[in-house]
């Protein structure tokens, strides 16, 4: 570490002022590594200032209902109620710059940590992840700031800006959907190729793992709806490790903790303290569990006078990018997707298995093992919704699943997104709309 020199400012910390047409990124620091524990490092910065957008996502949910007394009211309380445009000046801002900072540390890190630092199984594992960083960043980007994939448009739906080098002087245009894509499966193929780590040891699984860049391209090809390929990625990381925290038993921690067994990877802080403390559930998210016999109820949501608060996150051993639980999910979806019902009743009921009081699961899945294929969709479906509650995910379901109306109330007053609404997709922060007036959604 000693031997990460900061030179002058130059190029790496990055603000949001500069001139049109540019990604408007201005630089202000450079980051000179020169041995594996300086590229360590510096991966480790793109780590740490991932964004922490999934906090800001899930206000715009149907998991929530707004604590109009909360100190924080005034910095959402236009998010919740999807007011995108002339928003009050308390407001907090989506994240955009800071994505592209975590990207052009990698990009550094995929320029020079082999050159620099020599070939060895350290520099691989560095240049991995750095490629698997930028890939998961620019599909963030996009499920943020660009419609829901469709095949049929996606070759001329505006993406994002697409960096993948380390020149400031560039002009960085918006790319289309498809060529954002093209260029993440770039990266997880070249991410995949590098990894000789299969599993991060507890406090370093914020990292890229081999299983982690598996349970990417699982994700991935789920919101593609490339089916096989997402049942080929699922079935792979529960080749790998299929455990599952049994909540029926003493000593089993929230799914999501860092150190839970099913911990895939620990990145991302999905709800924070502006989040929780300006929130209640709502009655809608309450309603889908069986508040007596689903051991999640209990695990997940804490009273508070007569309603209820978040448990799940706001704390560092909560952090959750990737686990098993998502992936049995994707799995039990893509296999009914792809026609194996039988998996897909599989996967899912050995989910449910481990959350569920042993007389009301077996109540359960004889209710399920019945379903026609389409009742069986719905019912994995709402499973995803109680299973990954508050986990950053309901956002991202809800455009892929219909985009339907929603409505929030605050004082009385109803706020409605419409059921297709263009507000499911987040509209670009004022200030890089401001710097870069071609961006379009």
């Amino acid at each position: 570490m000693k031997r990460l020199i900061i030179l002058s400012l130059v190029l790496l910390s990055l603000s949001i002022s500069g001139c049109k047409k540019y990604l408007e990124i201005e630089p202000v620091g450079k980051v000179i590594p020169t041995t594996v524990e300086d590229f360590r490092a510096l991966m480790t910065s793109a780590y740490i200032g991932f964004p922490k957008h999934k906090a800001l996502l899930v206000l715009r949910t149907d998991e929530l209902t707004l604590d109009e007394f909360g100190q924080d009211f005034p910095t959402v309380k236009d998010i919740y109620t999807w007011k995108d445009v002339n928003q009050d000046g308390l407001t907090a801002p989506f994240p955009y710059i800071q994505f592209y900072k975590s990207i052009f540390y990698a990009n550094q890190v995929i320029k020079d940590v082999e050159a620099t630092a020599g070939i060895s199984a350290e520099t691989a594992q560095l240049k991995a992840e750095a490629y698997l960083l930028r890939a998961y960043a620019n599909f963030e980007l996009l499920n943020l700031y660009a419609k829901p994939y469709n095949k049929a448009t996606a070759g001329t739906d505006k993406g994002i800006p697409l960096v993948t080098i380390v020149d400031i002087e560039q002009k960085f245009p918006q790319a289309t959907v498809e060529v954002v894509y093209n260029q993440i499966f770039s990266d997880l193929a070249a991410g995949q190729a590098l990894l000789n780590v299969d599993k991060w040891e507890n406090g370093k699984n914020y990292r890229f793992s081999k299983r982690a860049a598996l349970a990417l391209s699982a994700r991935i090809y789920e919101f593609r709806g490339e089916w096989d390929k997402a049942l080929t990625a699922s079935q792979a990381v529960l080749a790998l490790n299929s455990d599952l925290e049994d909540l029926n038993a003493g000593g089993s921690v929230l799914p999501n903790n860092y150190l839970s067994k099913e911990n895939i990877m620990a990145l991302e802080d999905v709800m924070d303290s502006r989040a929780s403390n300006a929130s209640y559930i709502s009655a809608h998210l309450l309603g889908i569990y069986n508040q007596t016999n689903d051991l999640r109820f209990a695990k997940y949501f804490s009273k508070s006078g007569s309603r209820y608060r978040s448990i799940k996150g706001n704390s560092n051993a909560l952090k959750i990018t990737f686990r098993n639980g998502e992936i049995y999910l994707i799995a039990a979806e893509s296999a009914l997707q792809t026609g194996n019902k039988d998996l897909a009743l599989q996967r899912l009921l050995a989910l449910k298995a481990k959350r569920l009081t042993p007389d009301y699961f077996q109540t359960e899945s004889t209710r399920i093992s019945v379903l026609s294929a389409t009742d069986l969709m719905s019912e994995i479906i709402a499973e995803r919704e109680r299973e990954l509650a508050l986990e950053g995910h309901r956002w991202y379901d809800l455009r892929r699943y219909g985009q339907p109306e929603l409505t929030h109330v605050i004082d009385g007053t109803n706020y409605i997104l419409q059921k297709n609404d263009p507000r499911y997709t987040v509209r670009f922060p004022t200030e890089a709309i401001a710097n870069n007036p071609e961006l379009m959604q």
